[in-house]
């Protein structure tokens, strides 16, 4: 068996290398839009900081709440937990920390990374949107490594696991951040819409052209969430990655209780199935809000889970 400290940082390494690389398509499809605001509006902006459940400590630190502030605070804050430059740092400490059993080339990726993040570099002297493009590259570069270099067995399968619950978490976020900006009421819904910021919000999910390819009609928001929702074959999908984790976690399970299946067991069952035969008029008609709202709790209940079973010595 994995022990435990190994398969604890792997899926936290791929955790905050995923939460990166999705908060760099946050500050990338507000900035979008905030070319549709008066300049220096924090319209765009503050959504996202309630998305990342930080507006208590932002609201503190930055009463004035300028678009500048949430911007270093989403991206180069040290004192965000939540920042890009925190998440790399983390994902690092957590690398350094099973050198051993990782593979060279995942090591030498996500040290390469963090100095590139350091102040001073290269990429802090170019234009944000190559910024977080390169941040994006480089996080990915790593999955890539990853599931190039390392043994599809227990270390794999954790590091896996870290991707897909925190890419389900954040793909549900930015479409519930979209939504928020654009439909704050739900009598709105399905009104006259900007094509243009729907294009955003799919380029953000990296989604954009398989989105065209899978819906041939024009861009509508109901069509957006299915897509990014209930989706079953796009990799972003909400659905797509409750799959891959309900079935990466019965591999992980050697020993599963049919008769009398663990609290984890159900959890991931019952995640699976629900948003599996859901129809997205249903959850559009109960607010999207309130389902995404339940499947982030969801999706936190299933970590402290898994944290509790294989984690905790």
């Amino acid at each position: 068996m994995l022990l435990s400290r190994v398969a604890e940082s792997l899926y936290w390494i791929n955790r905050y290398l995923e939460r990166a690389e999705n908060i760099s398509r946050f500050v990338e499809v507000s900035e979008a839009m905030s070319l549709d605001c008066p300049p220096g509006s924090a319209e765009p902006w503050l959504p996202l900081i309630d998305a990342s459940s930080d507006r208590e400590s932002f609201d503190k630190r930055f009463p004035e709440k300028k678009p500048d502030d949430v911007i270093n605070f989403l991206i180069r804050d040290r004192l965000n937990p939540n920042s890009i430059i925190s998440c790399i740092q983390m994902a690092r400490e957590n690398a350094r920390q099973i050198r051993d059993v990782m593979t060279t080339e995942m090591w030498e990726q996500i040290n390469i990374l963090y100095w590139n993040m350091q102040e001073g570099e290269a990429i802090w002297n170019k234009p944000r949107q190559e910024q977080l493009s390169e941040i994006r590259r480089e996080c990915q570069l790593f999955y890539g490594i990853t599931d190039a270099t390392l043994s599809k067995d227990l270390a794999w399968r954790f590091s896996i696991l870290g991707r897909l619950i925190e890419r389900a978490d954040k793909t549900s976020r930015i479409l519930d951040v979209k939504y928020y900006l654009l439909l704050p009421s739900l009598d709105e819904l399905g009104g006259v819409l900007d094509e243009l910021q729907w294009i955003a919000l799919l380029r953000s999910a990296g989604a954009y052209q398989m989105f065209r390819k899978a819906v041939q009609n024009s861009i509508k928001p109901n069509s957006v969430a299915r897509f990014l929702l209930l989706d079953p074959i796009f990799p972003r999908s909400v659905r797509y990655c409750l799959d891959g984790i309900s079935n990466t976690l019965k591999t992980i399970d050697t020993s599963p209780s049919a008769e009398n299946p663990s609290e984890l067991e159900c959890m991931r069952g019952l995640l699976k199935a629900k948003w599996s035969y859901i129809r997205i008029e249903d959850i559009i008609n109960d607010g999207l809000h309130e389902a995404i709202d339940s499947l982030q709790m969801d999706l936190n209940k299933l970590n402290d889970l898994i944290q509790e079973k294989y984690f905790i010595n």
